[in-house]
């Protein structure tokens, strides 16, 4: 929790923890090795994070790119990934071998139902 606390200061992010036994989505092509690795954090709900996770350029729609994992098994899939999940909802990263890329994204907070008005 200290790596994710000191990328929260470094970006001068609020840091809301992603606990282990919430789940992230994350698509299943993060444990290829395709980077970069796109990660975005909503609301969470439930028992969830709002961390939305995935790699390469592409982003899809498709209801089945994303599948739910808990916390506890990110490291299985890639552990450099655990120390962004303090960022607080709103924020985005994007990180390939020694880049890294992280910033706030109001858009992200926005209610889903106004998106729809």
């Amino acid at each position: 929790m200290d790596a994710q606390k000191a990328v929260c200061k470094k970006y001068k992010a609020d840091f809301l923890a992603a606990n282990h036994d919430l789940k992230l989505g994350i698509a299943l092509n993060v444990k290829e090795g395709i980077v970069p690795i796109h990660g975005l954090r909503i609301n969470p709900e439930g028992d969830t994070t709002g961390w939305y996770i995935w790699a390469g350029e592409e982003f899809s729609e498709d209801p089945d790119f994303f599948v739910p994992l808990h916390v506890e098994h990110i490291d299985e899939w890639n552990p450099e990934i655990k120390r962004y999940l303090g960022l607080a909802p709103g924020w985005r990263f994007i990180i390939a071998n020694n880049y890294e890329d992280v910033w706030f994204d109001p858009n992200l907070l926005e209610s889903r139902g106004e998106a729809n008005d």
